[in-house]
């Protein structure tokens, strides 16, 4: 099920509407850098400025909506930056991080199995007041069944894990002290594979995660969240915007080019 060209010409449009709210928001860093302006000219430095911030909020300047989007042609009800909730039993946490530690030790990951044992014990003990806890990406199923996906960068760090699987199954506790009989997954989610055409190096993940459970790159993400092929449509609309935005953004920068230091 690929889309079709009303739904290209949508994407096409936020995509746009998402670049040009990032420039339209952009101050170029005010750091005096002489040599470089010289060398390279301020029309690359401020390009380069911009690629690098871009690079940073892309996930939640563009990532995020673009799956909100897609992920509304397949769910009834779609959300980026949810809020998940504010309640975690005591005896929940204290779960969490026994299967943290035995995952620090070596035990296997086995999502299914941490999610029965925090379902357990997430009403017993104390309630901990959280802060509103988000999930970048929250998708109810005509089921019932929830999906709550953390999108990360490209190429996370091996020891940030650690962190993502507490999130992980903190989430998956917050859910369940609201309605210990609630479905739900929780996912790390990679926008694209920066390995292509190699396979996504998982072994930075591996030990932590559930791969199968926890884990979607690149296409496995983007047309789970559309319920079909999509990565390759996907793309072709970034190209497209590219194109023709491509005028206005070399516009835009060409203000930063002149000769004073």
């Amino acid at each position: 099920m690929s889309l079709s060209q009303g739904q290209r010409n949508d994407l096409d449009a936020i995509i746009k509407q998402c670049i040009r709210g990032k420039l339209g928001k952009y101050k170029p860093e005010t750091m005096h850098m002489p040599f470089h302006y010289r060398l390279l000219g301020r029309d690359r430095m401020a390009t380069f400025s911009f690629i690098q911030s871009l690079n940073t909020s892309f996930g939640t300047s563009i990532f995020e909506p673009i799956a909100e989007a897609l992920a509304r042609l397949n769910f009834p009800e779609a959300h980026k930056q949810f809020e998940v909730g504010n309640s975690i039993s005591t005896a929940a946490q204290a779960e969490i991080q026994d299967i943290i530690n035995r995952l620090s030790a070596g035990d296997d990951a086995d999502k299914p199995g941490e999610m029965e044992r925090i379902r357990k014990v997430c009403q017993t003990g104390h309630m901990t007041r959280l802060r509103p806890v988000k999930a970048d990406l929250y998708l109810r199923s005509e089921s019932g069944a929830m999906h709550l996906f953390d999108l990360k960068t490209a190429k996370p760090n091996k020891g940030n894990f650690k962190e993502f699987k507490r999130t992980l199954l903190e989430w998956v506790a917050i859910v369940l002290a609201h309605n210990p009989h609630a479905q739900v997954n929780t996912s790390i989610a990679i926008p694209y594979n920066p390995y292509e055409p190699k396979p996504y190096e998982r072994w930075t993940a591996k030990g932590m995660l559930d791969l199968r459970h926890e884990l979607k790159v690149a296409d496995e993400f983007w047309d789970f969240v559309y319920g079909g092929q999509v990565y390759e449509d996907l793309l072709a609309c970034f190209e497209r915007a590219g194109i023709e935005l491509k005028a206005e953004i070399d516009g835009y920068f060409a203000r930063f080019n002149n000769n004073s230091s």
